[in-house]
């Protein structure tokens, strides 16, 4: 199963190989996906020939077959999925946010919840958090969820995460992490065998496993915020 930047790119290759007759560059697709640096290219390429999608043909500039597509892609009918339904149960602990000492909290930006996004560390706004939701001791900050690879924990797209700043994490944390200096994202941490493993809960997302060196804790889920 592919994630949604591999489909994204892939997509973007097909429509590019039909239009040009040959393959995009890095930065024609770095900027097609709007990402940060060629190097999320190379893994999400790599991910594409790992599975048989794409193949790269040597010694040959910006030449690449597509080797198959999702049959959804074939079919030309290929959207992003959208499940109707209607308003999520509210959880039964929850409560308004304008009781028990509410306190501001910076929104720094969103955060992903599924294919690693660009980190973002730039104000966007202020939200209410009960009191009771902070540490003493701590500084805290809030992200906007996007994505579903977190929904078997209720985590939501959309909902509004709020973070402890720290830079160790504990197996079995829910975690911001940074990933090579380029690309946040939201998921539970584990340490194994000397690596670090991103864990989903969503089994359409693989877990990640990366080197210690790779990865940097920037903060530890403490509580949620969803408007209905």
């Amino acid at each position: 199963m592919l994630t949604r930047k591999q489909l994204a790119l892939l997509d973007f290759i097909r429509e590019y190989m039909a239009k040009e007759g040959i393959g995009p560059s890095f930065d024609e697709m770095r900027d097609a996906l709007d990402l940060k640096s060629k190097s999320g290219v190379h893994r999400l390429v790599s991910g594409l020939e790992e599975r048989g999608y794409l193949r790269r043909l040597p010694h040959r500039a910006r030449a690449m077959e597509i080797c198959k597509l999702p049959e959804a892609m074939e079919r030309a009918e290929f959207k992003p999925r959208v499940i109707a339904g209607g308003k999520p149960e509210q959880p039964r602990t929850a409560r308004p946010v304008d009781t028990g000492g509410a306190i501001e909290v910076a929104v720094m930006g969103r955060i992903a919840a599924g294919t690693p996004i660009e980190a973002i560390s730039t104000l966007s706004h202020h939200v209410s958090v009960p009191g009771s939701m902070l540490s003493v001791n701590g500084q805290h900050y809030a992200l906007e969820v996007k994505g579903d690879s977190m929904i078997e924990l209720g985590i939501n797209d959309g909902d509004i995460v709020v973070i402890r700043e720290q830079i160790t994490a504990e197996n079995g944390d829910i975690v911001v992490a940074l990933v090579e200096d380029q690309e946040a994202t939201l998921k539970r941490f584990r340490r194994r065998n000397g690596m670090i493993a991103l864990e989903a809960a969503n089994p359409a997302y693989e877990t990640r496993v990366l080197r210690d060196d790779q990865v940097k804790v920037q903060g530890r889920l403490v509580g949620l915020i969803r408007s209905y």
